[in-house]
């Protein structure tokens, strides 16, 4: 991309993948025969979702999905990886590429009554990066500058430093407008009941079963991207949860719900010969597993790169997936992230014989009968929690599974650990003692991604996001550079860099990409994945009879 003095509404950072959207809607099978196409007024969907996050507002992509159906943004990506409006109407950026004006949508209004204007969208800047959202505050604090309300409809934002993925970021459900005057209450109150100028408000909570969303009969505010314009179709949304995969698809099949979240492997084939699917590879990092670089034996380079070479990806994942979802050799980004380096993937190739000749080299030798290698009387075990039922699925439980056995063969003890949400997300497992490798994934549409991962985590400048503790100002500096780059081509090629340096310290090692999969009943039409982190979309959806 070629630099401009000013942008315009479709401008800067306006590529992705298109290949994001693997999978379109595939024809159903059995019960479409008995559907004429005309659109029904009204009724509810059910939806079975996998996971229940602790809020419908916040910084972990689960808390992303629910916010994403009552609050809006200021713009909105297209699968095609263009910038659109949504409650900014246009946008322009100064020659020095910090100081971004953006026109608002006039006539919107909160569905507590409060008006949308600017000084909203600064009361919602101010409180996230105050510690409201920390997905936020890691996209923007080193950024951010001020924001202003020029007027009712003008927002400004001044930056630091330019941030050419500024428009893509701001295009993520992290960054839904929340009423100011609901935010003056209760953290407690604001966790499960936002208020947003969006096509659904907040009903019924009932924790460990579902949450039940209303038609906003006033919504007049949706995005460029939408396929209709006004209040959503629907009368209600039950989002049900679901954790079960067995017990989520068969609530489909059954007619409980009319859509489901994250097609469960072994049902992948069947479900596409009778519903609607849509699988969405999510950009940003991929599922990883990062290496501890400053405690344990992973401080050797080596053995980092001994445990890459010891993995079939392609075995671990098909196995565990059944072949619906693709391995990631690269670690760092996601094979639909804009800047994605596909030669990094083949970095480390299955080869357990380099693997053992670089653990013999890192002085890690047989030991009798063991199968487990030792040093200085030390045995190399390594230890990797994991947040079963939130970060990882239990596909994904059987690919670390899968993975423990391959390590094992070339002298590791691999301890899995798994770990509920609530302690997971405590920070028990954060510290660096606390574990040898760590598996993850973060949701991004951008490889600037790469900086919240991999910014120097210093004493006092701490980057809790960095989870493989692995501080080098060469790669800073590099991520720092694309960031600040217009120009595609060189912002790609210093992404490029970045990701090559990652791979040769062997900090993070890919594992299988992060995907949004939904299998979709024949009767119900016009679900839709948005781009820019895969969260399901409803307020154009209708039922047909």
């Amino acid at each position: 991309m070629t630099r401009r003095r000013t942008q315009s509404v479709t401008a800067i950072l306006a590529t992705i993948a298109a290949g994001a959207l693997l999978l379109t809607g595939c024809a159903a099978a059995g019960s479409s025969a008995s559907v004429t196409g005309k659109r029904v007024s009204g009724g509810t969907i059910v939806y079975g979702h996998e996971q229940e996050p602790p809020c419908v507002t916040g910084g972990w992509i689960q808390e992303a999905y629910l916010s994403r159906q009552v609050l809006d943004s200021l713009v909105s990506q297209t699968a095609k990886g263009t910038i659109v409006p949504w409650l900014a109407t246009g946008w322009t950026v100064s020659n020095d590429q910090k100081v971004w004006t953006f026109t608002l949508k006039k006539g919107v209004k909160f569905t507590d009554g409060t008006p949308f204007n600017a000084q909203a969208v600064v009361d919602n800047f101010t409180y996230w990066l105050a510690g409201g959202n920390g997905t936020v505050s890691a996209y923007l604090k080193d950024y951010y500058a001020s924001s202003v309300a020029r007027d009712d409809s003008t927002f400004q934002l001044t930056l630091t430093k330019p941030y050419s993925p500024l428009l893509s970021v701001l295009s993520q459900g992290y960054f839904g407008i929340q009423s100011p005057t609901a935010l003056k209450r209760s953290a407690a109150v604001n966790c499960e009941d936002p208020i947003g100028t969006g096509p659904f408000i907040v009903g019924k909570w009932a924790r460990g079963q579902s949450i039940t969303f209303t038609r906003n009969p006033d919504y007049n505010s949706a995005p460029a991207n939408a396929k209709h314009q006004g209040p959503a179709y629907v009368d209600t949304l039950v989002w049900k949860f679901l954790a079960d995969p067995t017990t989520r698809y068969g609530s489909l099949t059954s007619g409980e719900t009319n859509v489901i979240y994250d097609v469960p492997s072994v049902d992948w084939k069947a479900a596409k010969q009778s519903y609607s699917v849509q699988q969405y590879i999510t950009p940003g990092r991929p599922v990883t597993l990062s290496l501890n670089t400053v405690h344990g034996p992973f401080t050797d380079v080596n053995v980092r790169r001994a445990l890459a070479y010891s993995l079939d990806r392609k075995a671990i994942v098909k196995s565990a997936f059944n072949g619906s979802v693709p391995e990631e050799g690269n670690g760092s980004v996601s094979r639909s992230t804009p800047g994605y380096d596909a030669s990094v993937a083949n970095d480390y190739t299955y080869d357990p014989a380099k693997a053992k000749a670089l653990l013999s080299a890192a002085g890690w030798k047989a030991s009798g009968t063991s199968k487990v290698r030792e040093k200085d009387g030390q045995k190399l075990q390594i230890t990797i929690p994991y947040g079963l039922g939130s970060i990882i699925t239990p596909e994904g439980s059987t690919a670390l599974q899968n993975l423990q056995q391959q390590a094992q063969a070339v002298g590791f003890s691999v301890k899995l650990v798994p770990v509920q949400q609530s302690a997971f997300f405590s920070g028990k497992y954060s510290t660096p003692t606390a574990y040898d490798a760590s598996p993850g994934y973060w949701t991004s549409p951008t490889a600037g991604i790469l900086y919240i991962n991999y910014k120097q985590n210093l004493p006092d400048s701490p980057n809790g996001n960095n989870t493989t503790f692995y501080n080098n100002p060469t790669l800073e500096n590099l991520i720092i550079q694309a960031n600040s780059t217009l120009d595609t081509t060189q912002q790609d090629a210093l992404y490029a860099k970045a990701q090559q340096l990652i791979s040769d310290q062997a900090t993070a090692i890919g594992l299988y990409d992060q995907t949004t999969s939904l299998a979709v009943q024949a009767g119900l039409k016009d679900v839709w994945i948005e781009a820019s982190q895969g969260e399901p979309v409803f307020s154009d959806a209708y039922f047909v009879k």
